[in-house]
């Protein structure tokens, strides 16, 4: 039977009333988005109609996802809630921490090793509170949930920016940060803008070379980074049906790099399959009772553009496998104009390495595809030029891709299969190179590939694309190579050209697994023990954020000036950082140490005006917050994009940062600052960023009158005596004002428990 079915059995037998409610109350057939939306109201049934890109909605999701790096801190904050035990399902699971650097078994040894700390506090605290755990080599969370957790129809919060993978299979999945996690957990209501809906029309059906990953590989060319921010993504359409269940969730799973808040398709019999195929009978049949609910109405599909803010529409049949990349995941060019682009650019033609797998694409199908271009390269002698290496999403789809040969298949051309885990994808990857200084090409099956996200290398020019599009392109070693039309030398000194890749959508005996990787709380956690040592560096328990002082913000100082494309890599960055994560004070140093200095175009290089001298970022913050002197960080466009990692709004608080202004905000990110008491602002003018000086003391107005919908003033006192004054933007509310001035959304669920 499924986790959690007696909570799916209400879901449905609430779905009726409330979605009957909703379209009485919006007055019109309703999308999949509105349904899932308006039937996890907090209030219960709707009586009103909510206005897209406006209206703030408290929700009630049904569950709650963590993964280890983020669940750190989720749990710690979580601890000071007041709750004997989490209020709706929650699971925990060990991805992050482990480093790929030789191969699958030596690198979880080592991970349960080194992380044994971090790895023994979430599995208490998860015994304790009632939380599923999943232990290390369980698998990546996003492919776990899927496999497990995710329902149509259902809506679930993650701390992951990936979360919406699980809307593959019909469900609303949101990632987050760990406050808002904590919230949920604690029994609150969960605020979100009701977001914009972007529709996408799929027609024809995929073949040859083209995969479901080409999909959202187009869709982040036409959209741009943040050209979803605000929306979701509903994909519908006789090509959305004809798709893999897994396939739509490596499409929902990219869908984060477009900005968007989600990403669904509606339910269908590829969705019924993988229940199914996952043990979830009992599911299946449940939804098959509301199936007529798991979907949008027929007539917002004929005619999308009266129910839709945007429609965009791909024929996947003439769809065209994509690569998109270096340095961002939107820089989107079809395959056949590819290897011009690679000479154009001067980009690295020889391939490095190509790596598949990760959350986005380590499904049964995916490794079935790529193993039968593997296959082809062992039967055609064909020699493999690039490093090969194998992630799988789950011990569930490992053990079963090993029991059917593919495992060994990849062994035969020299491919590394590596732990059930996040990795390469994340950072976590002690890659071997000859000279990092020399610029070299990697391609990934991942989702981002920003730079130095994979490798902590900013020679990498990382690129993104299908998992046979990257064993293609490791079996020639070459980024012009074009497996359509070009053919190879063998060993042999014969031309031979590589087939259509083959693959079944899930296994024809069955998954299979011996262990599977989770553990199930303890049925009394009240005499669970959670365990923080006073003097470990890998854990500190949290206080609680001073409030507002009541006044406007005089005398801050400018700490710096982000200059072009600040991702929370930038602001707080993975890899070797990661062990870290619980712990704040510790991992506060890597504080913005990767985003660019507008005043002289380094790198953790900025002026501490106390000095005038020149230094790293962490330290010059603890300088300012030693002298009792807060300050400003001033960004650019889409401040914030990528991972929801809090740390990037909590390393900024915790160390004395008052003020986050920027031109715009990524959304999670911006959720994030204001649930830890920061201010985050915009600039009215965009141009405005352009007068701010590096000697800048800056005061905020308006404060003892924050008002939603408010304007703010900024005013800068230049070094020569002059000022400039502006106005700055806001998206407060009342409720997120009040996180401001008690200092953050968790001081108020403690006084509220505490009453």
């Amino acid at each position: 039977m499924a986790f959690d079915i007696e909570m799916i059995q209400k879901v449905y037998s609430n779905l009726a009333g409330r979605i009957e409610a909703a379209r009485k109350a919006v007055g019109k057939p309703l999308t999949l988005t509105e349904k899932i939306l308006y039937s996890h109201l907090w209030e219960g049934d709707a009586t009103q109609a909510y206005k897209r890109g406006a209206s703030y909605v408290d929700f009630a999701p049904d569950r709650v996802a963590m993964q280890d790096a983020t669940a750190q801190m989720a749990l710690l904050q979580f601890m000071q809630a007041g709750r004997p035990q989490v209020a709706v399902p929650s699971t925990v699971h060990c991805d992050h921490l482990i480093q790929a650097k030789v191969g699958a078994k030596e690198d979880l040894d080592h991970a349960n090793t080194t992380n044994k700390e971090v790895y023994d506090f979430l599995s208490s605290v998860s015994n304790k509170y009632g939380i599923g755990f999943w232990k290390p080599g369980a698998g990546i969370i996003h492919q776990v949930v899927l496999e497990n957790y995710a329902f149509p129809g259902g809506m679930m919060i993650g701390t992951d920016s990936h979360t919406p993978n699980a809307g593959g299979l019909g469900m609303i999945a949101i990632g987050v940060g760990g406050a808002d996690a904590c919230d949920v957990m604690a029994g609150f209501a969960w605020e979100l803008k009701f977001p914009k809906l972007i529709g996408v029309k799929l027609t024809g059906k995929l073949s040859g070379w083209t995969a479901a990953k080409d999909v959202i590989l187009k869709v982040a060319g036409i959209l741009t980074v943040k050209g979803g921010t605000g929306a979701i993504v509903e994909y519908f359409g006789e090509g959305a049906r004809s798709l893999s269940a897994t396939g739509k969730a490596t499409i929902c799973n990219m869908g984060a790099e477009i900005g968007a808040t989600t990403s669904i398709f509606g339910y269908d019999e590829k969705a019924e399959a993988y229940l199914r195929g996952t043990a979830r009978e009992d599911i299946a049949d449940l939804a098959n009772q509301v199936k007529e609910h798991l979907t949008g109405d027929e007539e917002v599909y004929a005619n999308p553009e009266q129910y839709f803010d945007q429609v965009i529409e791909i024929n996947l049949s003439e769809l065209e496998p994509h690569i998109n990349g270096p340095f961002t995941p939107d820089l989107a060019w079809p395959l056949s104009k590819f290897a011009t682009a690679v000479k154009e650019h001067n980009w690295p033609a020889k391939l490095d390495v190509g790596l598949i797998g990760s959350c986005t694409n380590s499904s049964y199908e995916d490794i079935s595809r790529a193993a039968s271009l593997a296959q082809q390269a062992v039967d055609k002698k064909l020699k493999v030029k690039s490093e090969y290496t194998v992630t799988p999403g789950s011990e569930l789809v490992r053990y079963t891709v090993e029991r059917d040969g593919f495992l060994n298949t990849f062994d035969q051309i020299g491919g590394v299969v590596l732990a059930n885990a996040c990795g390469p994808c994340i950072g976590q990857w002690a890659r071997h190179t000859d000279d990092p200084t020399r610029p070299n090409s990697i391609i990934t099956s991942f989702n981002r590939n920003f730079a130095k996200r994979n490798d902590g290398n900013p020679n990498t020019h990382a690129f993104v694309a299908s998992p046979e599009i990257v064993t293609a392109f490791a079996i020639a070693g070459d980024l012009t190579f074009n497996p359509l039309t070009d053919t190879l030398i063998n060993e042999n000194g014969e031309a031979v050209k590589l087939d259509e890749p083959q693959g079944l959508e899930g296994p024809t005996r069955g998954y299979a697994v011996e262990d599977a990787g989770y553990q199930a709380p303890a049925e009394d956690g009240s005499k669970v023990q959670v365990l923080v040592d006073p003097q470990s560096s890998r854990l500190q328990l949290l206080d609680a954020f001073p409030a507002w002082e009541g006044t406007d913000l005089h005398g801050l100082r400018l700490l710096i000036k982000a200059k072009g494309k600040c991702t929370t890599d930038h602001i707080s960055m993975a890899g070797p950082w990661l062990k870290f994560r619980g712990h704040l004070d510790n991992i506060s140093n890597n504080m913005l140490i990767g985003a660019v200095n507008f005043f002289n175009d380094k790198t953790d290089n900025v002026k501490n005006q106390l000095t005038g001298e020149y230094g790293p970022v962490p330290a010059t913050q603890r300088a300012y917050k030693a002298a009792g002197i807060g300050t400003v960080v001033v960004g650019d466009e889409n401040y914030g994009e990528g991972s929801s990692r809090e740390h990037a709004a909590m390393e900024p608080r915790h160390l004395g940062v008052r003020v986050i202004l920027v031109k715009s905000f990524a959304r999670i990110h911006e959720t994030n600052l204001k649930k830890q008491g920061m201010l985050a602002i915009t600039f009215a003018d965009p141009a405005d960023y352009n007068k701010v000086q590096e000697d800048d003391t800056i005061d905020v107005k308006g404060l003892t009158d924050f008002a939603p919908g408010k304007q703010l003033t900024v005013v800068l006192h230049h070094a020569d005596g002059s000022q400039d004054s502006f106005q700055v933007n806001h998206t407060y509310n009342e409720q997120q004002i009040e996180w401001f001035k008690a200092g953050a959304a968790l001081n108020i669920i403690r006084m509220k428990q505490q009453a």
